[in-house]
């Protein structure tokens, strides 16, 4: 059994390992320059200046709208960023996670047919909470 777990361990990659090292790379940049004392409206513009400096695309670009009985809804799913066209960002400014955040990354996710979330806390102290939401859903 052991060597089971080992073999599988081995062949798990990361999806978009080195995009989400660049993401999380510009996070604590922004981390270390603001601390945790500033709400969730200033981080987007504070990380879209650091990922502007570093050459990391990001975009305002919306995910389509979630499918209700009857077709597209009216309301979309905002995530803060996309980055990459791939790899939705949520930004977060609480002193403890929750799973509320968790769930609209996840659906999101669907709605968008993407593949990886980040979740990023900058509430937390002494250094950010972040988490990687894999959509497993959408997998072959």
């Amino acid at each position: 059994p052991r060597n089971t777990l080992k073999t599988a361990m081995k062949t798990t990659e990361l999806i978009y390992k080195g995009e989400c090292d660049q993401i999380m790379g510009a996070g604590l940049e922004v981390y270390k320059e603001k601390g945790c004392g500033f709400g969730e409206a200033v981080r987007p513009e504070c990380l879209e200046r650091e990922f502007q400096m570093r050459g990391i695309l990001f975009g305002p670009k919306k995910p389509p709208a979630p499918a209700g009985k009857g077709g597209p809804l009216q309301q979309t799913c905002e995530p803060d960023l996309i980055c990459l066209g791939k790899i939705i960002v949520a930004l977060k400014a609480v002193s403890a996670r929750a799973d509320e955040p968790r769930a609209q990354v996840l659906n999101c996710l669907n709605a968008a047919g993407f593949k990886l979330g980040r979740l990023v806390n900058f509430g937390h102290y002494p250094k950010r909470e972040w988490e990687r939401i894999a959509n497993t859903a959408h997998e072959s």
